[in-house]
């Protein structure tokens, strides 16, 4: 029997001999795995950079940040269903919300980022100027069953006990031209699973987003912006009760002879939902230029090792070293008639012919189903 194998017999009779277990449903209580460590993934999924700030390159002429006076003339984002709280309101759009803040970027930026240090995450990146910040890989740790096993033998060995998944998230603040502020939260999740029948090893898959998970931390940053408890749960709960807009999925074609997609929609709920799927499927977004259309981001063709087997304990938790060359690529975002169409271009704007653009464009209309 291996060590993990034993681990998970060990979990298995603790829960098997307590008849009270119970997992706390809806609880969060997140802890993030040791600093320094992460959770290997899917190389097409990995985060590229670990550095606190991003410097755009001398020849990129708008960033993020510079588009404040320039975004004038771009319509602001369309309001699904708005409930508002003090300077504070919540937005929805099918499966996803986000806030709108009656405030500047930079004074939204220190509570964000102590928000996720509450919460007991440590940070992967904080990217000011692009108003990014991402935690580590952590684990909910009010998943685990509270019995009287773990409560004796967990203040010991408190290893010994782990859920078979972790969480991790993005929060992007983009800035608009009436002065407020978007908040997205995004969530990306992995599990750990046999992976033969002897289950001797395991390996680390991806899971789906959770817009359950991510609307509870977006109403827990409310009350950090200065909303109440009470009222951060009713705003919630009205904005469900809400009908949402029919969502238009995202018809793979050929334009030119290339890969894209076409959504049936207008430009700014496709910029919406094109930038949450980059957000949920872990691109690195190095810029953005909204009145370009235009996402600057990395993407890791993935390997033909990329499920290579770990074993042991803490088989999820190593370094994740891509071996592929990551590549700069932009992610157009345009109007076609009645239309928005999604394109990828390569780092000089001209259209992308190898097969990465086609693995890109299957990732982003994935999300976006």
């Amino acid at each position: 029997m291996t060590q993990h194998t034993a681990r998970l017999s060990l979990i298995g009779l603790a829960v098997a001999l307590s008849a009270c277990s119970v997992i706390e449903e809806g609880k969060i209580d997140y802890k993030s795995a040791k600093k320094g460590s992460t959770l290997e993934v899917p190389p097409d999924l990995t985060q590229l950079t670990k550095d606190t700030r991003y410097t755009a390159s001398p020849d990129r002429s708008v960033s993020a940040v510079a588009l404040q006076a320039g975004q004038a003339q771009v319509p602001t984002v369309e309001r699904a269903a708005p409930l508002q709280v003090g300077d504070v309101e919540i937005m929805r759009d099918g499966d996803k919300r986000w806030l709108v803040v009656n405030r500047p970027v930079d004074q939204l930026w220190e509570p964000t980022r102590e928000f996720w240090l509450d919460h007991g995450f440590n940070l992967a990146q904080e990217k000011s100027d692009l108003g990014i910040i991402e935690t580590e890989w952590a684990e909910n740790r009010a998943k685990l069953p509270q019995d009287i096993i773990r409560s004796t033998l967990g203040k010991v060995f408190d290893s010994l006990y782990s859920t078979s998944e972790r969480d991790r998230f993005r929060t992007r603040l983009e800035r608009r031209a009436d002065g407020k502020t978007e908040i997205y939260i995004t969530h990306r999740g992995m599990e750990e699973v046999y992976s033969n029948t002897n289950k001797d090893s395991t390996i680390w898959q991806p899971r789906p987003a959770d817009p359950e998970l991510e609307t509870e931390f977006l109403r827990r940053l409310m009350i950090k912006l200065g909303t109440s408890e009470e009222q951060s749960r009713a705003l919630v709960a009205s904005n469900k009760a809400v009908a949402a807009q029919p969502t238009a999925a995202a018809q793979i074609a050929t334009v030119n002879g290339l890969p894209a997609l076409q959504l049936s929609e207008p430009f700014d709920r496709a910029w919406r939902r094109v930038g949450v799927a980059l957000d949920r499927t872990g691109f690195t977004v190095e810029d953005r230029d909204r009145s370009k259309g235009l996402y600057f981001v990395r993407y890791v063709p993935p390997s033909a090792d990329s499920t290579e087997k770990k074993k042991g304990w803490f088989s999820g938790w190593f370094s994740s070293k891509p071996e592929n060359k990551p590549g700069q690529y932009q992610i157009a975002v345009r109007t076609a008639g009645e239309k928005t169409q999604v394109t990828v271009l390569d780092a000089k704007g001209q259209p992308e012919t190898t097969q990465a653009a086609q693995r890109i464009v299957r990732v982003i209309a994935d999300d976006l189903k």
